[in-house]
């Protein structure tokens, strides 16, 4: 099967949904709490890493976790390692303990106290030379499992195959800006993101004729980022939250999706 796809449908498809009433339910919402980047960024890594399994159970758990702390920064700067593991116990979400949750926090403060800020920390494994976010991405979790003591599916690794889906979902809120994604960090192009890639993105991402590849793993989020490239150089994971919106909202299917916007599919 050949599919065939344009710009005219993808920038159809974003004018429709890429706005903050499209939003809900995803857990980027809890982002639009806060007014500091510095809030944001560790809000948002929360968030992020427990964007799996069921849209509602996501957040109910996120909700849990960042409504024990006012402000994300100043509880991480603050709190002992201890008392976050007092503060989260009883916790879970799916795989996911509240000592883990403690411990990705108290990693999450220790970068900051190291560089400043999880953006500045990011930014320090950044090349000029690269052409994607992946191997600083790999660097910046890495530091993060040193950090948090962690070795669990909260902190993937793409140095080891994984799309890291959720990581670089992190990095589309953090590093772009737009009605959908409040883009906080400042020293990250929006033109070296990967698409945060799902069993769902992939098989949407399939239909349109941008991967034949069967696993989910980096090197098809590669691809099909540099699919997207063609579209939107400077922005290739433009179209992520409009895409996914067809496989999060009951009323929507990529299959409507190929006839409303002039998507051409040929067997």
């Amino acid at each position: 099967m050949i599919t065939t796809i344009d710009r005219q449908a993808l920038e159809e498809l974003y004018c429709r949904f890429n706005r903050r009433s499209s939003v809900h339910p995803d857990p980027l919402e809890f982002l639009y709490h806060y007014e500091e980047p510095e809030d944001m960024e560790v809000a948002g890594l929360v968030a992020s890493s427990l964007a799996y399994g069921r849209v509602k159970q996501i957040l109910r758990s996120v909700s849990e976790v960042l409504s024990r702390m006012e402000s994300p920064r100043r509880f991480v700067a603050e709190t002992s390692a201890r008392e976050m593991t007092r503060m989260f116990e009883g916790f879970k979400h799916r795989f996911a303990t509240g000592e883990e949750v403690a411990a990705l926090l108290f990693g999450a403060g220790r970068l900051i106290e190291r560089h400043g800020s999880l953006e500045n920390a990011f930014a320090a494994r950044m090349s000029n030379q690269d052409e994607t976010t992946v191997s600083a991405l790999s660097a910046f979790a890495e530091e993060l499992r040193e950090a948090s003591g962690l070795d669990s599916h909260l902190l993937p690794c793409p140095s080891a195959g994984s799309a890291c889906k959720r990581l670089h979902l992190y990095l589309r809120w953090m590093v772009r800006s737009d009605a959908v994604d409040p883009g906080c960090w400042r020293k990250i192009p929006a033109a070296r993101l990967v698409v945060p890639l799902d069993t769902h993105m992939h098989s949407i991402c399939g239909r349109l004729g941008l991967t034949d590849r069967r696993q989910a793993d980096i090197t098809t989020a590669l691809e099909i980022t540099e699919g997207f490239r063609r579209f939107a150089p400077q922005d290739p994971v433009r179209y992520d939250f409009a895409l996914t919106r067809l496989g999060i909202r009951e009323d929507e299917d990529p299959g409507h999706f190929l006839e409303k916007y002039g998507v051409r599919e040929v067997s």
